[in-house]
């Protein structure tokens, strides 16, 4: 049994010239005597229900899901150094330019990581398997590539510096590696002790971050495990909640709050700051749900309205904005079943009522954009 308030974070080992950070391990009934944190939880448990109630409520929810991913794919990338906007995102590669492409391509395949590995949950257990999976998607044909896709590492790795002799943060050699990972999935699965699931996530988060069991990649895959575990427990139905915006506002904060449980123990202070976040992430998710719902109404009702004959090609296209808020000329034809030119005269109309925007400035091969959708998930 482990106790919030006695808890020892691990312990420091030699290496070669450096000394290596070995954590203790997590699999154990937790308990705590600070009524804070049960506030907390009690607070991010109820947001995190109403998130999940409304998503339920939402109609065509599946509309939303992907741009929630995309935006989670950049900021996630974007903590790591990654430069590409949401619109970029959703842009086709020969649309981005030359030097982007390396941080467009990062977006992606973190896109297809996490849509992979939700799709995976269906078949496999949330476990170090799975995990290995989305990061062999993650790292395929981009930097880190060399890192042993799909791998835990085999050799040293460290955090900041030119090597682990001046590293800020050196995790535990890689051969406690297998050990510590079995040990953190064994925890997430555990139905013999009494953790809350809020507070087992938020351990785990941690507990990954500090293996670090990966030679590049971690930081994506450690905040993927979050949305992952929701979803495996039933938490959350739906992939809605990704706390990479709340951690990416204060990246130093984010930080510091690991680092002070490596260095005091202080597990206590990193559940509040996550329970917080948890609750923070989950009433702003429920509002940009809301926000979503009024344009999307609003816009059916100017097209119901105004329309006349061409509104049920209106309503077709509105609808797959919704899913993909980028859009040529061509797929109009093919979603709505209309002629090059009627489609034009669709697109043509959604640009004089600003719904979509032209990108490329062309005459021909022209990209039209729904702008108002995406300056939701910019804000």
């Amino acid at each position: 049994m482990i106790s919030l308030e006695k808890y020892k974070s691990g312990s420091l080992q030699s290496g070669v010239g450096y000394k290596y950070f070995v954590p203790t391990k997590v699999n154990e009934q937790w308990q705590w005597q600070d009524t804070q944190l049960n506030t907390l939880l009690e607070k991010a448990s109820i947001h995190l229900g109403e998130l999940n109630s409304y998503a339920k409520l939402v109609p065509n929810i599946d509309l939303f899901i992907q741009l929630h991913v995309k935006k989670e794919a950049v900021i996630s990338s974007r903590i790591e150094g990654t430069q590409t906007n949401i619109k970029e995102a959703i842009l086709p590669v020969e649309e981005i330019a030359p030097e982007r492409r390396n941080d467009w391509k990062e977006v992606q395949n973190y896109t297809q990581a996490l849509n992979t590995a939700i799709e995976n949950l269906e078949r496999l257990p949330l476990s170090s398997r799975l995990l290995k999976n989305a990061h062999e998607v993650l790292l395929t044909g981009v930097r880190g590539e060399h890192k042993l896709p799909g791998e835990f590492r085999t050799s040293q790795n460290w955090i900041g510096g030119s090597g682990p002799t001046d590293a800020i943060f050196v995790p535990p050699a890689h051969h406690y590696v297998e050990e510590l990972m079995g040990d953190l999935e064994n925890f997430l699965h555990n139905d013999k002790i009494n953790v809350p699931a809020l507070i087992r996530i938020g351990i785990a988060h941690y507990q990954f971050e500090t293996i670090h069991p990966f030679l590049d990649g971690n930081g994506r895959i450690g905040r993927l495990l979050i949305t992952l575990f929701l979803v495996d427990q039933n938490i959350l139905h739906l992939p809605l909640l990704y706390l990479s915006v709340y951690f990416e506002r204060n990246k130093s904060n984010y930080y510091d709050n690991l680092t002070r449980v490596r260095d005091k123990s202080d597990m206590l202070h990193w559940l509040k700051y996550f329970l917080i976040g948890i609750e923070q992430t989950s009433k702003e998710a429920v509002s940009k749900l809301a926000e979503i719902i009024e344009l999307k109404k609003r816009l059916e009702f100017e097209i119901h309205k105004t329309w006349g004959r061409r509104t049920q090609s209106a309503l077709i296209l509105l609808n797959h904005l919704f899913n993909e808020p980028i859009v040529t000329v061509k797929v109009t034809e093919r979603i709505c079943s209309l002629s090059k030119k009627a489609a034009g005269d669709l697109i043509e109309s959604f640009e004089k009522n600003q719904i979509l925007q032209e990108l490329t400035g062309q005459s021909r091969n022209r990209v039209f954009i729904f702008n108002s959708y995406l300056d939701l998930f910019n804000g």
